[in-house]
């Protein structure tokens, strides 16, 4: 009798540690199958990837660097992947597709310094602004346009599918549209068109670059944002507590330095 209540202990002890070990290896794998499908939860098109799309012609947001895109959309790009754990994986597409892309589910997200439009907010969402910028008048050194009123009529040019083609329709019929900000200052500064609007940025850089184009004025603010599919809610608000964080850090602003020259995180105060 003895003998079998002793057998009985240590079966009991048996079935307890089975069981706890049972529950260790359920923790266990629930924890590895997290790993396994990082950002699950978000919806996105790869388990553990946050596709997103830039142009790759937008010196010195995206840019093409041997088979790589870098600048500064590709820098916040990164850092927000890596804020939620997960790889960021690029995809350079033309800027006029790039929300429709986003839109029918090609890409998770675009990183492409879009401007926040009524127009776009009924094919996507956008997150919290990660730059603010504005767009302005440029001309040749020699032109005679030195306002916004001296545009009616002109020849203008403007990055195709960008919120300046509609600004460049308020003075004029006459509008060429380019594949990107970049070729439309550098065929202004060979001599074609007679002023191009772009953004304040775009348009520094390029004359830091070389190129003879001159500001003849700023035509507005702008708070460029990233792009997500409208029902991915889980992802945007993911997205926004990242760069919150990121600007919290002081590391968005850093990032703003490195590869602009200057901090445009910070809204700027409204113009008189």
């Amino acid at each position: 009798m003895r003998k079998l209540k002793i057998t009985l202990f240590f079966a009991l002890i048996m079935v307890v540690l089975a069981a706890c070990g049972t529950k260790e290896s359920d923790e266990e794998n629930t924890n590895g199958a997290t790993d396994d499908n990082a950002g699950s939860e978000y919806g996105l098109i790869e388990d553990g990837k946050l596709i997103f799309a830039a142009s790759g012609e937008f010196k010195p947001f995206s840019y093409m660097e041997g088979n790589e895109m870098v600048g500064y959309d590709i820098a916040v790009a990164e850092a927000i992947a890596e804020k939620l754990g997960l790889e960021a994986v690029q995809q350079k597409a033309k800027f006029s597709g790039i929300v429709t892309g986003v839109n029918e589910g090609r890409y998770d997200v675009a990183v492409a310094s879009h401007t926040i439009t009524d127009d776009r907010l009924e094919k996507v969402n956008f997150s919290d602004p990660y730059y603010y910028s504005g767009p302005v008048i440029y001309t040749r050194p020699d032109s005679d346009i030195q306002s916004a009123e001296d545009l009616k009529g002109k020849e203008i040019s403007v990055s195709r599918g960008s919120t300046y083609v509609e600004m460049a329709e308020e003075y004029t019929d006459d509008i060429k549209q380019v594949d990107s900000d970049v070729v439309a200052l550098q065929s202004l500064a060979s001599g074609h068109h007679d002023a191009v609007i772009t953004d304040d940025i775009t348009g520094q850089t390029a004359i830091k670059n070389g190129l003879e184009v001159e500001n003849r004025g700023q035509l507005g603010i702008s708070e460029q944002a990233i792009a997500v599919n409208k029902e991915n809610e889980a992802l945007l608000e993911a997205i926004n507590e990242a760069l919150q964080e990121l600007k919290d850090s002081g590391e968005l602003a850093k990032l703003s330095e490195e590869w602009i020259g200057v901090d445009i995180t910070q809204e700027p105060e409204e113009l008189e």
